[in-house]
């Protein structure tokens, strides 16, 4: 799924402070019927989202017109439970392009990266003074430079790892078929020197 170009993104943030938020509480599995990518947003957070009545819930910062942007500020363990990676689909789909949390889960955290969503790992402070900032002043921007892998806010910043083919394939706008592709002068090279 090739993707627009990611180097650095300025945003506000939704904050969702909740600790160990699985894939069924990101999409729920009556959900999953679908075979494309699109449509899953709708039915992000669903059940957090609305009440049995179809009724949005108002404390719910998904439906707080403060919390804008392109940046999901979660609990630690986001993306626990089951492997699905419609979870992914539903949070590009919605607009978010990052997720920050202090822990992913290690098939979430793969499933984001296969579908153009960066997730960034802070420490557990950094975490719990981004989510008060935000908080606090929603207008709160947050700048995320996958360039030179650092998270930066009001007068914080941190660095974070990433996977150096992935951090490549976003920088690039590339999936897995077109990284291949911007190989092929090297791959015709050695298969006609070898």
């Amino acid at each position: 799924m090739s993707k627009d170009k990611f180097t650095i993104l300025k945003s506000t943030a939704v904050p969702i402070p909740a600790e160990n938020i699985d894939t069924d509480q990101i999409i729920p599995a009556r959900f999953l019927k679908a075979t494309t990518r699109e449509g899953f947003g709708d039915n992000l957070f669903r059940d957090w989202r609305y009440d049995s009545d179809n009724q949005p819930i108002k404390n719910f910062a998904l439906n707080n017109s403060s919390y804008l942007g392109k940046i999901l500020v979660a609990g630690k363990n986001f993306g626990c439970g089951s492997s699905r990676e419609h979870a992914a689909w539903s949070i590009y789909d919605y607009g978010f392009r990052v997720v920050v949390s202090s822990f992913f889960a290690d098939i979430f955290k793969n499933n984001a990266l296969n579908n153009a969503v960066l997730p960034v790992v802070v420490s557990d402070g950094f975490l719990k003074n981004l989510l008060e900032a935000i908080q606090k002043n929603p207008s709160t921007e947050i700048t995320v430079d996958l360039v030179n892998q650092m998270i930066s806010y009001d007068s914080q910043s941190q660095k974070f790892e990433i996977n150096a083919y992935k951090r490549e394939c976003l920088i690039n706008g590339y999936d897995d078929i077109d990284y291949l592709f911007s190989l092929n002068s090297e791959i015709r090279e050695f298969d006609l020197t070898h």
